[in-house]
Parts: C-alpha cells; structure tokens; sequence
C-alpha cells in the first residue's frame, strides 16, 4: 500500500480520473507543453527527454525505480481489459501486478499505440504495480537503424515512466552480435532486468544459440543481480547462471497461463 499513499496526493478534478492518475498525467502534461516555437508539434516525443542523460550512442539512461520483484506479470493487453473492466468501478483502483510488452507489436505500436498516444498508455499504466519497459522489436532482418530507434524507444518511454512516477524494470532485447555496441546501453548495472522468452528465443533450437550468446553478453556487460524471465527459465543457459550466483525468476506467459487452466478443466 506504500507505492499508493506516495503518489495518491492532491485534488481529484474528475470523478473518473484516480489522483494518482491525475498526478501523473499532469506531470506528463507539463512538459508536453514546451515547444520550440508556437505551432510546432512534438511528433518525436522529445518532451519525454527532459533531463535525461545519454550514452554514446544516444540511448537514454532509463533508472531501475522499481523497489520490489512483481508479485505477477500481466501483458499490455491483458492490462487494458483489466483497467477497461475497473475503471468505471473505482477510479483509483490498483492492480498488483507489472506490465510488460512481450506481444505482437502491432498489439501496442502503430498510430493508435503507446508511443503515439503516450498519455493513455499512462492512464493505464499508473493503475498496476508498476512496467517492465516495452519491447519494440529488433528482429534480426531488420534494418541497423531501426533497431537502434527500437532501442532508444525502449529506454526513452521506460525513462519517462520511471520520471512520471510508475515503478520500472528494463527490459532487455538483443539481436545477432552487432547489436551488441548498444542494446544494453541505458540500463543500470548490478540491478534487476527482464527479458522476454516467448515466440522464439530460446524455446527454438535454430535460434537458442544467438539467445545464449546474448545471455552471456548481457550478464557480461550490466551484472544483473536478478533476472526475471518472462515465459519459461526451464533451459541451461538459465541453469548456468543460477549457479554463478545470479537469482533467476520465471513468470509464467498468458499463453501458459492459458494452456494451464485448460488442462485444469479437462
């Protein structure tokens, strides 16, 4: 109950808006309103970089604000129903879990998504227990800058989270070997990570290798003391750094989560 009596402060200017909400949205809105010049529009999202520090290749710094592990994982579209299904109940409810993006990315990108309509991703966001950062693609065809961008996203909208009060885990997305000078840039070291371990890596054996290696990078590079695993930790890449002393915790996706509860009604 501490993270609400933090940031549930001040007047509450709309029955169907939370004060933590509110809190939020205002600090969000206050620097959406700094323009260069009168008629230019922040399409770039620039205002989400106030007071930000950057690594050398332009990848914002994006603090680990989150004080405790998630008690539960929920994906963005598992959050938006919850948030659809409370919100007219109780305004200022709160769900006990983290949000991660481990989806599709057409499911929270695009022109209707996170990054264009950053405000309401907010006014969801707010009422969880906190976000893992999103996870804009870096597939491997994909062109160097794009996933460079997808990067800079990454921690941009994770620093912004973290700055608007939300508690925040990055999460952490690698590509083949190239993407090695960057993908981890932004992140604290000797802290907690998350990474994604559905739709492919590692569970694919064509593709296991590039995973492992990029394990072994990560570990090499930020020195998690945690990583959070969401989908299966059941491989011995995972194994391996159990026993050099680094906490692994495995949450379980939707989709298993899903496969479950079928098996329980057979």
């Amino acid at each position: 109950m501490s993270f609400i009596n933090n940031h549930l402060s001040g007047s509450n200017p709309d029955s169907n808006t939370s004060a933590k909400e509110a809190h939020a949205l205002n600090n969000s809105q206050f620097y959406s309103k700094i323009k260069v010049r009168k008629g230019c529009k922040d399409i770039w999202n620039a205002y989400m970089a106030d007071g930000a520090s950057f690594s050398s290749n332009d990848i914002p710094f994006c603090p680990t604000t989150a004080e405790e592990l998630p008690h539960g994982i929920v994906t963005w579209e598992e959050a938006k129903a919850i948030y659809k299904k409370n919100i007219s109940v109780k305004s200022d409810f709160l769900y006990d879990a983290f949000v991660c993006f481990y989806i599709d990315d057409y499911k929270f990108d695009g022109p209707r998504g996170i990054w264009h309509d950053a405000d309401h991703a907010l006014a969801v966001l707010c009422h969880f227990a906190g976000v893992v950062t999103p996870d804009f693609s870096t597939y491997q065809d994909f062109p160097e800058p794009l996933k460079l961008y997808a990067t800079y996203r990454m921690r941009l909208m994770g620093y912004w989270l973290g700055r608007s009060g939300l508690a925040v885990i990055n999460n952490v997305r690698w590509g083949t070997e190239e993407t090695y000078r960057y993908c981890f840039d932004g992140i604290p070291k000797n802290s907690v990570v998350c990474i994604g371990a559905v739709g492919g890596s590692p569970r694919k054996y064509v593709d296991r290798k590039r995973f492992e290696d990029g394990l072994e990078e990560l570990v090499k590079v930020l020195c998690p003391h945690t990583i959070i695993v969401y989908g299966s930790a059941s491989y011995p890449c995972f194994d391996k750094l159990i026993d050099r002393g680094i906490k692994v915790i495995s949450y379980p996706s939707h989709t298993a989560q899903a496969f479950e509860r079928g098996k329980w009604h057979e």
